[in-house]
């Protein structure tokens, strides 16, 4: 995972979404303490930057020493470069003790991770019965129906490069597995829906799309998915508007749930 991202860590910080104030809010709501979070796969910081404005204390956590080197400096969140296959004795020195944590968060990450290695350790970090886990994604953008049909024609010629747990994405995280027990006042574990919202013009949209993963895998393969005549469609589908900006829409899918008092 963190190799996928090392060439366009500095893409990835500058035209990745960040995420909207609602879903913050609504998981705020239903976490009954705001005191530590460990935000898990925190790349640059987009969410560590926003929980910090809640919570007293943010543990941003990634394998990717150059995507934390462009995480905002802010004095509530501590950076950490762990291990791919973190231990109990790593989780305990950089993280936290059992039953210290009260919130965990992963932003557009929990597909690349093993998830019962990574729940068991949810489970024992995570305070009882309370704790609250909270993990998103976000799938293609919306621009306008003249660009739209462009770019799913795009996305879908780039399937080959993407890694196979990019399904779990595109499926909105319902195929997830996710062992927690619905927080209070909901009956299932979602996914809830959000939007993200980016102006962007066609230059900084490109490199979003540099950004992604399914772009350097396929550079690696000697194939260049942005070239000369996709550019060309993108430009013509792209069209004008004020300074050639566009609002760019990002659909959200929130997976939350509480630990309980079982581990299951």
């Amino acid at each position: 995972m963190a190799n996928l991202f090392l060439k366009q860590a500095k893409q990835y910080s500058l035209t990745r979404p960040g995420y909207p104030q609602q879903l913050f809010d609504f998981i705020a709501s239903k976490t009954p303490v705001h005191d530590v979070v460990w935000d898990v796969g925190t790349g640059s910081g987009q969410a560590a930057a926003s929980l910090a404005s809640i919570y007293k204390s943010v543990i941003g956590t990634d394998t990717s020493k150059k995507q934390l080197e462009f995480a905002p400096d802010l004095p509530n969140v501590r950076y950490e470069l762990t291990s791919p296959n973190i231990s109990r004795s790593e989780l305990e020195e950089k993280i936290g003790t059992e039953s210290s944590i009260d919130l965990v968060t992963v932003a557009q990450a929990l597909h690349w991770f093993d998830h019962d290695t990574f729940y068991n350790q949810v489970k024992w970090i995570l305070k009882k019965p309370s704790g609250v886990i909270a993990a998103w994604c976000y799938t293609t953008p919306k621009i306008d129906d003249r660009f739209d049909p462009v770019f799913r024609k795009f996305y879908s010629e780039s399937k080959p490069y993407w890694d196979l747990v990019r399904g779990l994405v595109d499926e909105r995280y319902t195929s997830v597995k996710f062992p927690f027990d619905p927080v209070d006042g909901c009956d299932h574990t979602g996914p809830f829906e959000f939007e993200s919202e980016k102006l962007m013009d066609l230059g900084e949209f490109l490199t979003y799309i540099r950004s992604w993963s399914a772009y350097q895998t396929a550079k690696e393969k000697g194939v260049e998915l942005l070239n000369d005549g996709v550019i060309g469609e993108f430009t013509n589908a792209w069209g004008g508007g004020e300074n050639g900006r566009k609002r760019v829409t990002y659909p959200v899918y929130l997976r939350i749930g509480k630990v309980g008092d079982s581990l299951k």
